[in-house]
């Protein structure tokens, strides 16, 4: 197993200096927070069912901000594909969690992070994703 290593995680601040500053911080003490609730569990507690029949899951949830991330990747020009939902199945991030998975979905979740954080550099909060079929702002 991988392993789900501690994260350090930075209060936002109650002052931030912009809007920008803000945002960032406050997404960035989200994805810790996610990653802190999953240190030191087995892969068969990342996939257990919270309050069945629910099908949500910690794994499911670092699945399913895997694919949130990707809105952020519209700003790089690169098509971002499909990770887990397709038609046949909407809710796959949620639904199709398999422990035996969990160290490669935690590594598509740090790649998807990655490729956000990359794909948003040098954009102003109003800069729309170039290429989208719809008109998405950064903000």
């Amino acid at each position: 197993m991988l392993g789900w290593p501690a994260v350090g995680r930075i209060e936002p601040p109650r002052i931030p200096r912009d809007e920008r500053t803000s945002l960032e911080t406050w997404l960035e003490y989200h994805r810790a927070t996610l990653l802190m609730k999953c240190v030191g569990l087995e892969p068969e507690q990342l996939v257990a069912r919270s309050c069945p029949p629910s099908s949500m899951s910690l794994l499911g949830l670092v699945r399913h901000m895997t694919e949130v991330e990707t809105w952020f990747h519209d700003f790089d020009g690169q098509p971002h594909g499909t990770w887990y939902c397709t038609d046949d199945e909407p809710d796959g991030e949620f639904d199709l969690v398999d422990a035996a998975r969990a160290d490669a979905d935690l590594t598509a979740y740090h790649a998807s992070v990655v490729r956000a954080r990359a794909a948003v550099v040098g954009h102003g909060l109003d800069d729309l994703a170039p290429g989208s079929s719809e008109p998405i702002s950064l903000r």
